[in-house]
């Protein structure tokens, strides 16, 4: 099993575990951050079941949703058909993204992408926002890195907004945004309880 597959498996059985893992809402940021612009096409990466992408369909916007978990991405598509939206779901991680496909908002909550000394994943994202448009990354804040890898999850190998923000400085994009806010969760909604908001507009 290559690396890939050992990570789509790990995502499926924990989507595997509920009936339903999230919410079912839109991320407040999202909403806040996108609700007034024109619509266009948008790719939500690590989609998960879907909320993100059915509001941005909502909303008019022609949107490809993208994750590892096929658990996820079929739960994502029913959900589609219930609310009556169109949304292509793809299958993947960044590297099934076509190299020519640029799209006019990339959002991505909450990601596991992995870290490398060359950027992938940050370029990866960057890569798919056409000129003009804008990159919006929405992660945990206040993370304990001791309790995270007392938990098996080490923050230090994936990609931080720090990171993100790293590569972004060193193109041709300007961060309009990039701060931490309480997290739009109802009542019960557990520890994580603030964000760190990125947006970035592509030149």
């Amino acid at each position: 099993m290559t690396d890939a597959q050992a990570v789509a498996a790990e995502w499926d059985e924990r989507f595997s575990g509920s009936e339903q893992l999230f919410s079912g809402r839109p991320n407040g940021s999202l909403v806040a951050e996108v609700g007034e612009l024109p619509a266009g096409r948008a790719l939500d990466v690590g989609c998960g079941e879907g909320a993100d992408a059915i509001w941005l369909a909502q909303q008019g916007w022609v949107v490809t949703a993208l994750d590892v978990s096929r658990v996820a991405i079929d739960r994502g598509a029913e959900a589609a058909r219930r609310a009556g939206v169109e949304v292509t779901w793809q299958l993947s991680d960044l590297s099934g993204l076509a190299v020519s496909d640029r799209f006019d908002l990339v959002t991505v909550h909450y990601p596991a992408l992995p870290s490398s000394t060359d950027r992938r994943a940050e370029h990866a994202l960057m890569a798919a926002v056409a000129p003009g448009g804008l990159l919006l990354v929405v992660h945990h804040a206040d993370m304990d890195a001791e309790t995270a890898r007392a938990h098996g999850f080490d923050p230090a190998d994936y990609v931080g907004t720090a990171d993100m923000v790293a590569a972004l400085l060193a193109g041709d994009w300007h961060v309009a945004l990039d701060t931490r806010r309480p997290r739009d969760v109802a009542a019960g909604g557990g520890r994580h309880t603030h964000d760190v908001v990125l947006r970035a507009r592509h030149a």
